[in-house]
């Protein structure tokens, strides 16, 4: 399974890439999921009274499942954040790992950068930038520069450097 960290600062458009680009993929007969960080309390038992009830128990574990989909809640109660690696071990292996977050972390990242931002670039002091997308021209970035508004050939640049087949 190949793993890509999409990276930028908060508000880049990250989520909005991978959103634009899961189905591109998608059709190029790839199988892609995606690990997200989130800063904030995940809440994914709010409609559910009888998983929030278990959680709240005190289960170490609740699945929560229907006909569509299932989810699994493990309560971290104190423990440390898992590492990327212990998520990704919990994974359905794909074609291909799309990560949101875990920008600190050493694998490959697409970094999202908007110029109005006024954030700094991270592909400066992160050896594991592979290439940038961006709202415009970046001509002092050595590396390749992608229109954030071209999901098409941000795909084809994923497709090219992860060297992935599709079906």
């Amino acid at each position: 399974m190949r793993i890509l960290g999409i990276a930028g600062w908060k508000g880049s458009g990250k989520t909005t890439l991978i959103v634009r680009l899961i189905p591109e993929l998608i059709g190029r007969g790839l199988a892609a999921s995606t690990v997200k960080h989130i800063h904030h309390n995940i809440a994914i038992d709010k409609a559910d009274e009888d998983a929030r009830a278990l959680r709240k128990a005190g289960a170490a574990e609740v699945i929560v499942f229907s006909e569509k989909r299932w989810a699994l809640m493990h309560e971290l109660r104190g423990t440390p954040e898992p590492s990327l690696e212990e998520l990704v071990s919990r994974m359905t292996p794909v074609d291909l790992l799309l990560v949101e977050g875990f920008k600190r972390y050493a694998h490959d990242k697409l970094e999202v950068h908007r110029r109005a931002s006024g954030k700094p670039l991270l592909c400066g002091q992160d050896p594991h930038v592979v290439a940038v997308a961006s709202d415009g021209p970046l001509p002092q970035v050595k590396l390749p520069v992608l229109d954030l508004n071209d999901v098409p050939a941000i795909a084809d640049f994923i497709v090219s450097y992860c060297q992935l087949r599709g079906a």
